[in-house]
């Protein structure tokens, strides 16, 4: 009996170990084929090393097959993800409904008013130089000029149309609503790329929509955009490019992803900066930004100082060379499309206006080049201000207003107009002939000569006598002899700054001197000062003891040589004689572009004390808005004015952050958290980016010296907008995390409401951002919420 029960027991064990040993058998054939498959992956492919090693030694262990099996899945998951490459397209019905809500309002009768309106004077000006391809100086870069002028070309613009004033008939050849749609479309473009920047710092999507709709709302923006203006380009690329920087910094490392969105954060910020000099803040704020997030990564215990510095390089790459890149096309596109002698010319150099066309080369080829004993030249201040030294028989008062007494010699000064007595000749000490002679007798870099006045005959003087406006500076004369014990010192040593490139000789145009006294061993400089009356308004030249001031940096324009030794027959040659410029020389476009950038940033402010003119503290509550467009018939009118409720509510969402800020640091320094962390890291991000983005392209306008106007500030408005949006939503998450559900709904109703009032005040402007409307006087005087805001009526 027993002998029986264990025959069948025998053949089950019997049964059982060949199916283990079976399924041993699969398993290691299994083993060995993951074990392959992975090793072909990882020699194909690439994978990483250290996985590649683990695997290995995990595919000979059969314990792990089920391990391997789920990572052969992965593997393979990510290869097909790596090789198939898919464009993803969102499609995000609010984004759309308030694209197009926006270009509604921005579109509607763009054409109207058919009339000059604002700095249209200015930009459509420039627009019709580039369709002649005629140089013009502006001191903001041409990007947004060149944007419109692109469009204008294909509308078929000529150019032909003279921008006299605003309010003049735009004639039928100007395309005017191709000319104003650019702003437009930049204008429309910035609402759904808010309501994105929103999103993109995990606002409420609800919240976010209403981000975008109050940039719809705001009648200074909308304003902004209908007309051939540069601050709606300025708004669209600053923005975007936030938008993108944010979207770079929260992409995988070096995936496609990654680098398309730091491509076009760094193309964005270099179109800011090329439409306006004032789209720097905005890349500070995105310098800002990523130097806080390469900070963050430093205590990153698994990267390497190597990989640290490799990732940073990378950055710098993108978000630094790339717009130096996109910046230096956008000024080379420039300079070879505007290649012709424009209105302009006078504020750059003779060398940069002998390069243009129909420019200093248009006249002559007969113009000399060397510069010799004998020479007839006129002397340009060649940083700065255009003017030319000069002299007239004038001379200086006994005594200034001040008390101080002067040497009574003939005035020199700087003339900023062509003239007669611009003109001085060159000559050799030891010579007392004025002609060049047979030989000509080049002047050299180190030589010392005098400069002789061409029609008094009276010689460059300086001497210890303090200058009429520069004290601290010599006096420079023409010398008279007076009989007196003040012996003349007439020396001057010519140093040729760049004579490198241009050599040991000193030509003409190009080679830039600078004239230092020999006996005092100081420079002869323009000082930028005005003389009084008795000098005729002209401008001061002294001599520095600053030997490498800027301003004591000259070239010849005008040259000629002396072929009479006869002062009589010399002087009527003078007067007979044309300002003539020599032939046209080549500049490089590194020399072009690195004198245009000087000129661009030195160049003074030409309008003082306009009546629309305001301050910066006169902004956040828009104390004093800009005329645009007045018709004297109807009284329409446009005006640039926000949304006073908007604003008014954004000013106060600055100091209602900044308490909360302050309040919660100081319940955190004592140990009490209001917010969970993540809560915390979500209110501290949009105050790094928002409140410091305002902070930083509203605060530098309090030490800027030129005139601004309101429209200044929209830059900033945007981020206060997005930081009352910010605002709004932070408020609520607090009362929803208190479970105050009545206070919850009746601050939704509250937002609602306020809601309702700005579009109420959006549409009660609209009469003056479209400027469509017959007004009366008593409208007129409704609309005058603020007696500071200046209205016009007859």
């Amino acid at each position: 009996m027993g002998t029986e029960m264990k025959a069948p027991e025998n053949c089950e064990n019997i049964i059982r170990n060949r199916k283990q040993k079976s399924a041993q058998v699969e398993n290691s054939e299994k083993s060995a084929k993951v074990q392959t498959k992975i090793t072909e992956q990882i020699e194909n492919k690439g994978e990483d090393i250290k996985k590649s090693k683990e695997l290995k030694k995990a595919a000979e262990n059969p314990k792990s097959n089920e391990r391997l099996i789920q990572h052969e899945s992965e593997v393979t998951t990510n290869h097909n993800s790596i090789s198939n490459f898919t464009i993803k397209i969102e499609f995000d019905p609010m984004s759309i409904a308030l694209f197009t809500l926006a270009i509604v309002t921005r579109f509607f009768r763009l054409s109207e008013p058919r009339k000059i309106v604002f700095d249209e004077l200015h930009y459509g000006k420039y627009v019709s130089l580039y369709m002649k391809n005629l140089f013009f100086f502006e001191k903001h870069p041409p990007l947004g000029k060149q944007l419109i002028a692109g469009v204008a070309h294909f509308a078929g613009y000529d150019g032909n149309y003279t921008f006299n004033k605003i309010g003049s008939e735009y004639s039928e050849n100007v395309p005017i609503f191709w000319l104003r749609v650019v702003p437009a479309l930049c204008g429309s473009l910035l609402v759904p790329v808010v309501y994105n920047l929103l999103l993109q710092l995990k606002i409420n999507r609800w919240v976010a929509s209403m981000g975008g709709l109050l940039i719809v709302l705001d009648n200074a923006l909308l304003t902004q955009s209908r007309f051939i203006l540069m601050e709606p380009m300025l708004l669209i690329f600053s923005t975007s490019a936030l938008l993108f920087l944010l979207r770079f910094l929260d992409s995988q490392y070096f995936s496609i992803k990654w680098w398309l969105n730091g491509i076009l954060a760094a193309s964005f910020y270099s179109f800011s900066m090329s439409i306006k000099y004032v789209g720097f803040y905005s890349y500070v704020l995105g310098m800002i930004l990523i130097a806080r997030h390469i900070w963050s990564e430093l205590r990153d215990q698994n990267l390497s100082d190597i990989k640290l510095f490799f990732k940073t390089f990378i950055k710098g790459l993108i978000l630094i060379g790339l717009p130096i890149a996109i910046y230096l096309s956008i000024f080379y596109i420039h300079l070879y499309t505007l290649y012709r002698a424009g209105p302009h010319d006078s504020v750059m150099t003779s060398a940069f206006q002998a390069s243009l066309e129909g420019g200093l080369a248009s006249i002559t080829h007969g113009q000399p080049l060397k510069v010799v004993h004998g020479s007839q030249i006129t002397l340009r201040h060649t940083n700065g201000r255009p003017c030319w030294l000069h002299s007239h028989a004038d001379v200086y008062p006994v005594k200034y207003e001040d008390k101080r007494g002067s040497s009574h010699q003939q005035q020199v000064t700087c003339y900023s107009f062509k003239d007669v007595n611009n003109w001085w000749i060159v000559k050799r000490p030891s010579k007392a002939d004025f002609s060049i002679g047979d030989e000509l007798d080049d002047i050299k870099h180190g030589d010392e000569i005098q400069l002789v006045h061409g029609l008094t005959s009276r010689a460059l003087n300086s001497h210890d006598v303090a200058a009429p406006m520069s004290p601290q500076s010599q006096e420079v004369s023409c010398y008279i002899d007076y009989n007196i014990s003040m012996p003349g010192q007439l020396l001057w040593r010519v140093e040729i700054l760049n004579k490198e490139e241009e050599g040991d000789v000193w030509h003409a145009i190009k080679s830039h001197v600078r004239l230092v006294h020999v006996m005092t061993h100081t420079a002869l400089r323009f000082t930028g000062r005005q003389l009084p009356q008795w000098g005729y308004n002209q401008h001061e030249v002294a001599a520095d003891k600053n030997l490498n001031h800027p301003d004591s940096v000259f070239n010849v324009e005008e040259h000629r040589y002396t072929k009479s030794s006869d002062q009589k027959e010399r002087e009527r040659q003078l007067l007979k004689s044309e300002m003539i410029p020599m032939e046209r020389t080549q500049l490089s476009f590194w020399q072009k572009f690195r004198e245009l950038q000087i000129k661009m940033f030195w160049q003074s402010e030409t309008v003082q004390n306009h009546m629309y003119s305001s301050e910066p503290l006169e902004w956040p509550l828009m104390s004093k808005g800009i005329a645009y467009w007045y018709q004297k018939d109807t009284n329409a009118q446009i005006h640039l004015l926000g949304n006073i409720a908007l604003w008014y509510s954004c000013t106060i969402s600055l100091f209602v952050y900044a308490a909360l800020m302050v309040f919660y640091l100081l319940r955190r320094r004592r140990q009490i958290n209001d917010l969970n962390e993540q809560e915390w890291i979500k209110f501290e991000s949009i105050g790094c980016i928002f409140f410091v983005g305002y902070v930083i392209n509203f605060a530098p306008y309090f030490f800027v010296e030129r005139t601004l106007f309101l429209h200044n500030y929209l830059p900033a408005l945007i981020y206060k907008i997005c930081l009352l949006c910010a605002l709004i939503e932070h408020v609520y998450d607090i009362l929803r995390k208190m479970n105050q559900n009545f206070m919850s709904f009746v601050y939704k109703v509250a937002v609602l409401v306020w809601l309702a009032y700005v579009f109420h005040v959006f549409q009660t402007f609209l009469t003056i951002s479209y400027g469509r409307t017959k007004l009366t006087s008593e409208t007129i005087l409704q609309l005058r919420w603020k007696d500071t805001w200046d209205f016009i009526f007859s």
